[in-house]
């Protein structure tokens, strides 16, 4: 008999070490090396020889003589969560939705899973960290009591794998969550690196095998990542993130991974006392205090997409003079490292002095903008507080800026300016373009950033 032996796994990436250690080498993690037992097995190949069983052969098929690859689509009801999942959910597929604590990801689910067996979709979700009379009283404060869904507490991957393979087992699961799950024969606690693998893994198989959608809820780390080995997000078919600020009412459901659709696709709802609303048209939403004081300077609003969905969003800037030290760099929902380098090329090739004042920046509504081309609208508002000079409220901007302060064109800017006309915008600040469009706006043209600057200088900015 095999004896056991012990072994040190990160609990944060999974890596294997020798011996017990502070930090993790592989990821640099802090105390998240645990000691783990390990069944001992030499190493043994597939062998030829008597007594070994040989391999079947694989049945090849040619790729354009199969028939219907994806199965039929069921679609929630819910039009942002199918929205993001590629049009409704796929039998056999796996999808992993992950979020702060508190944001909203077992309400989001059981409201997906109560519309489905309010259609006659055979549903089931499964708690491993509430009993099922919580669960009763969380649908009864979001009016889902009477929905035909089959409710259990369990945490062992055996009973559940039992049902699954039962005659009546259902067409769509909810873990909740992933992390609370173990299997018997992995010697370690529930969570750890090798009890979140295996689980994951039996269930994804018992899932395919049947045909029945597996959604699982996963924990995430302080840096915002889904805990658990790095594997996990492989397994799976889709990877959503829930986003949102506790302060904002909005919570963004981001796609980073879809086998069956688009990714970076986003799903808008509102956060209320009947659980989270759908969002159908979220610039206006984002867009909906804006102008309530006035012409204000420093504020900008970007012409932004995500996904195939153009958003409205309103960039916020405030330059103040700041006291002797080091000056601040205060950024909500954009990246940092971004808006060094937009200062860096106006201090260098426009001449601003923006090195002695404290930088705050916000992306209003709680939106996390990721593409390049809001530098265009981050320097215009950043320009804007700087001269107090504001940009016209029916403008929006959209430009990726290089280094040599160039303005470059982004993509999709028809589909930017048709979203725009919709909400009653009239002017555009764009990159030059390559070849003639048809704008429903009036667009001035920004090849070179230092030409922003002197539209503010002059105030010609008024005047687009």
């Amino acid at each position: 008999m095999a004896r056991a032996v012990e072994q040190f796994v990160c609990q944060s990436c999974g890596a294997t070490h020798g011996k017990w250690s502070g930090r993790c080498a592989a990821c640099g993690e802090w105390n998240t090396i645990a000691e783990e037992a390990q069944r001992e097995a030499p190493p043994r190949g597939l062998g030829t020889g008597r007594g070994q069983p040989r391999g079947r052969v694989l049945d090849f098929r040619k790729l354009d003589k199969h028939g219907e690859i994806e199965g039929p689509r069921t679609a929630s009801g819910l039009g942002e969560f199918d929205r993001v999942c590629g049009g409704g959910l796929v039998p056999g597929s796996a999808i992993l939705i992950g979020g702060d604590p508190g944001i909203g990801k077992s309400t989001l689910l059981l409201q997906v899973v109560a519309r489905l067996a309010r259609q006659g979709v055979a549903c089931a979700y499964i708690s491993g960290e509430e009993a099922p009379a919580q669960v009763r009283l969380r649908a009864r404060r979001l009016g889902l009591e009477d929905a035909p869904l089959d409710l259990a507490a369990a945490t062992s991957v055996r009973d559940i794998v039992a049902t699954l393979e039962a005659p009546e087992a259902p067409h769509v699961v909810v873990i909740d969550s992933i992390q609370t799950m173990y299997v018997d024969s992995v010697e370690a606690a529930p969570g750890t690196v090798s009890q979140v693998r295996a689980s994951a893994q039996e269930l994804i198989r018992a899932a395919k095998r049947r045909d029945i959608c597996l959604l699982l809820v996963g924990h995430v780390t302080k840096d915002g990542q889904i805990a658990g080995p790095r594997v996990l997000e492989h397994m799976v078919d889709c990877v959503l993130y829930f986003e949102g600020e506790r302060g904002h009412q909005f919570r963004i459901l981001r796609a980073v991974k879809n086998r069956y659709g688009p990714t970076d696709e986003i799903g808008v709802f509102e956060m209320s006392d009947a659980g989270l609303m759908e969002v159908t048209n979220p610039s206006a939403l984002f867009l909906a205090n804006r102008g309530a004081g006035g012409d204000i300077s420093g504020s900008a609003v970007f012409a932004g997409l995500e996904g195939s969905r153009p958003v409205l969003v309103e960039i916020q800037a405030l330059v103040a003079p700041s006291p002797p030290g080091t000056p601040r760099r205060t950024v909500v929902g954009w990246d940092s490292n971004r808006l060094a380098m937009v200062l860096a090329v106006l201090d260098a090739r426009c001449g601003l002095g923006m090195a002695g004042h404290d930088i705050y920046l916000n992306v209003a509504g709680g939106l996390r903008i990721a593409e390049p081309a809001a530098d265009l609208a981050v320097a215009a508002a950043l320009v804007s507080s700087l001269m107090e000079v504001p940009v016209p409220q029916e403008a929006v901007l959209f430009g990726e800026i290089s280094l040599s302060g160039e303005v470059r064109a982004v993509a999709q800017a028809e589909l930017r300016l048709k979203e725009a006309a919709k909400l009653g915008f009239s002017q555009a600040l764009t990159p030059p373009w390559r070849k003639p469009r048809k704008s429903p706006l009036t667009v001035r043209e920004i090849g070179r950033l230092p030409e922003l600057v002197e539209l503010f200088a002059s105030d010609g900015v008024n005047a687009v």
